[in-house]
């Protein structure tokens, strides 16, 4: 037994190690540094204690309230687009159909593209005057968009630009598909059920635990959305593309005001943390498991 667990400790040191080191510690470091006037152009850090934390609450930072409800916003946007679109996809390419391994390697490809590559591409499709889409609608007659360059209408544009990536989404919704016994869909057939009875009383359910995981992975991801702010609008027009984590990156890196930045990654850790616990709170009464156990 105590020769299992020196092994087990002696190949898990790594990992145990490399999270101590490069990830707990940093968080560590933030927390005090949260809790100073930290900034590397500073020859003194005095202690400040909660000045920041009550400066954010307080609204005198105007573009905290600003960054988190855009981010807010993209959030609700697109967890649901990324969930509904990647599972109806999975089960597209999940069908018996001549060419199903081309069209999962299609879908796949554009989530490995780099993002700058993948930015530039939809800038220039999402332009107001020189775009493709908005080309493509005047040529059917239909209205066109700002897009980006729109107060209205750039937060779903910028949703759109990340759905072109959903491929792993799609790739992990493919393999719980095909953990779902065959034998399940035999018995609604003999019943005389079809397309949606096998959707709605065996795919969806025994599937639950993959969108479970999903879920947790793209609430995590939206609220970090940090690359389409950098690269496509810089937090514009006015502000209203102010993704949290962009708006803590300029505050930590262009402003060099690394205690205030702290803070708000602080506060973006407890945020994500709150609607990680509801997600996995309220699972217990959606998720199910082979055999009809809950979560």
């Amino acid at each position: 037994m105590r020769k299992g667990m020196f092994y087990g400790l002696l190949f898990t040191a790594p990992a145990i190690l490399g999270f101590a080191v490069f990830t707990l510690g940093p968080m560590i470091a933030s927390l005090v540094l949260s809790l100073t006037d930290y900034n590397v152009f500073k020859e003194q850090t005095t202690f400040t204690g909660l000045d920041h934390y009550v400066r954010l609450f307080s609204g005198e930072d105007e573009l905290f309230y600003k960054s988190l409800g855009a981010t807010f916003y993209f959030v609700v946007l697109r967890v649901p687009a990324v969930i509904i679109l990647s599972f109806a996809i999975a089960l597209l390419l999940n069908l018996n159909v001549k060419g199903r391994a081309i069209f999962r390697t299609i879908i796949y490809l554009p989530s490995i593209v780099p993002a700058v590559a993948s930015a530039m591409i939809w800038m220039w499709l999402l332009n107001p005057d020189l775009g493709l889409i908005n080309s493509l609608l005047s040529r059917l007659h239909l209205p066109t968009s700002g897009w980006l360059y729109s107060e209205e209408s750039v937060i779903p544009s910028v949703v759109l630009t990340t759905l072109w990536g959903i491929g792993s989404t799609v790739i992990i919704f493919l393999a719980g598909l095909s953990g779902i016994p065959r034998q399940y869909y035999e018995a609604i057939e003999v019943d005389g059920g079809g397309w949606f009875h096998r959707l709605r009383h065996v795919t969806i359910p025994m599937v639950t635990p993959t969108i479970f995981f999903n879920t947790i992975m793209t609430i995590i991801g939206s609220f970090q959305v940090f690359n389409e702010a950098y690269i496509l609008t810089q937090g514009g027009p006015n502000n209203k593309s102010l993704f949290y984590v962009f708006y803590l990156w300029r505050t930590g890196f262009r402003d060099a005001d690394m205690g205030y930045a702290s803070a708000l990654a602080w506060i973006l850790f407890v945020i994500i943390l709150f609607f990680t616990f509801i997600v996995f709170r309220t699972s217990k009464s959606w998720v199910y498991y082979e055999g009809g156990e809950r979560s």
